[in-house]
């Protein structure tokens, strides 16, 4: 009777399953019979919440606004600007949508008592698609490869057999996404991107300049998330043909008809956050104070103060966009 209350209560975290993460029983089996408390944690937890309620409600939530703009334009007014300005709109939204949600869920986790794993490891950093995925909605690429990918034989049964595989398990993630052809056509794009990787173009890449392996990852991944977006697959025709500037724009709109200068700001924060950089930077910030100030009680002193009020006005800054009803879709919600 135990295990069975144990098993209802692991249910009961995730009412919604496809919301995820998706976090599998024996992940939190020992937590559910017994948690600790510290303030430590409880302290660390508050953090994660509310660094992950300002990347939806400070970056998603605006981006997501100017996606939306762009993406319901005429034909006729959907020209370069337009296209690359929507596109990486949708590129910054989706990622702090989806990973301010794991960061508030994983906080809640760690207030009362769980570890969940870390849901995204800078996946915009990557050097290919194949580490793309690797970085990307882990708690979903895990399950598709535990419970598809490797009974289907994974890469134990040859190339040929591995290829196969691979396509189907993308082929079967982008249905999951939802019953559109937007979808499959994007779980299938990206099933032949790690095709080809594994036919050589991998390798190529290893061989390429560090610059060069990013700009393909992320043209890839824009690309790719023109599919996801588009409400069919003639508007994201339209949207591709823009952006190489094949679409005749007689009503084109320039940037500033498009976005505003508090987007802009959204921008500037989406592209530095989806970066290591502020956390490489303040590691070594930490480092270097932490082993020369004279005083490190002091310093651990203000550091926690300056991290105290700083966090407690990014929380009283997201407030007051949730308080005042500003646009906030969820999208991790709908997937």
């Amino acid at each position: 009777s135990s295990s069975v209350l144990n098993v209802g209560l692991y249910i009961s975290m995730f009412p919604h399953m496809v919301a995820g993460p998706i976090v599998r029983y024996h992940t939190v089996a020992k937590a559910l019979i017994k948690r600790y408390f510290t303030l430590q944690r409880i302290l660390f937890g508050l953090r994660l919440f509310v660094i992950g309620l300002a990347q939806k409600t400070l970056i998603a939530n605006n981006l997501g606004a100017v996606a939306d703009k762009v993406y319901t334009l005429p034909k006729e007014a959907i020209n370069a600007t337009a296209a690359w300005t929507g596109t990486l709109a949708y590129t910054l939204q989706i990622f702090f949508d989806f990973c301010g949600y794991s960061f508030m869920a994983i906080a809640i986790g760690i207030i009362l008592g769980f570890r969940l794993p870390r849901n995204f490891r800078y996946p915009y950093f990557s050097q290919s698609i194949t580490e793309f995925w690797r970085r990307w909605h882990i708690s979903l690429s895990t399950w598709f490869r535990d419970y598809l990918y490797i009974p289907l034989g994974g890469n134990r049964k040859g190339q040929q057999r591995t290829l196969i595989n691979l396509f189907a398990v993308f082929f079967l993630c982008g249905l999951w996404h939802g019953a559109a052809y937007t979808f499959v056509f994007w779980g299938m794009y990206h099933g032949m991107l790690l095709i080809i990787e594994r036919l050589g173009l991998g390798r190529a890449l290893k061989r390429s300049p560090r610059l060069i392996r990013h700009l393909y990852t992320m043209l890839a991944v824009m690309v790719g998330w023109v599919f996801f977006r588009a409400d069919g697959l003639r508007q994201a025709a339209t949207m591709l043909t823009a952006m190489i500037g094949l679409n005749p724009a007689s009503q084109g709109k320039e940037l500033m008809q498009i976005v505003t200068h508090e987007q802009l700001v959204s921008f500037a924060l989406g592209l530095l956050f989806a970066t290591p950089l502020v956390e490489w930077v303040g590691k070594r910030l930490r480092q270097s104070l932490g082993s020369t100030f004279p005083a490190p009680a002091v310093f651990r002193a203000l550091a926690y103060g300056w991290r105290g009020v700083s966090l407690t006005a990014l929380f009283a800054l997201s407030d007051m966009y949730v308080l005042a009803g500003t646009y906030s879709p969820f999208l991790y919600f709908r997937f």
